[in-house]
């Protein structure tokens, strides 16, 4: 799946591994990534593109917000991607 703006991904390498992320910009081989909690929208972090896995998520998120360049919040991205996780764990049991 190829990597977009809004989309959510879970980091594979790094300090952060496991850790899940809205991608908020996009440049050549990088991403921007955002959690609402650790790393804001105002401080987004930079990471390559191959060292994050896209997700698939079928429902509205913060992400589709953030593809059309509405406002998005911290908060409504660090509840969804709380969200995520407790309906990932129920998943997994």
């Amino acid at each position: 799946m190829e990597l977009e703006v809004g989309l959510l991904v879970q980091s594979i390498a790094g300090h952060d591994k496991g850790s899940y992320f809205f991608i908020f910009k996009e440049e050549a081989e990088y991403i921007y990534l955002v959690d609402g909690k650790y790393r804001c929208l105002d401080r987004p972090k930079k990471k390559k593109k191959k060292h994050v896995k896209s997700l698939v998520w079928e429902k509205q998120s913060p992400g589709d917000k953030i593809r059309e360049k509405l406002k998005v919040t911290d908060e409504e991205i660090k509840y969804f991607i709380r969200c995520f996780k407790r309906e990932e764990q129920v998943v997994r049991r």
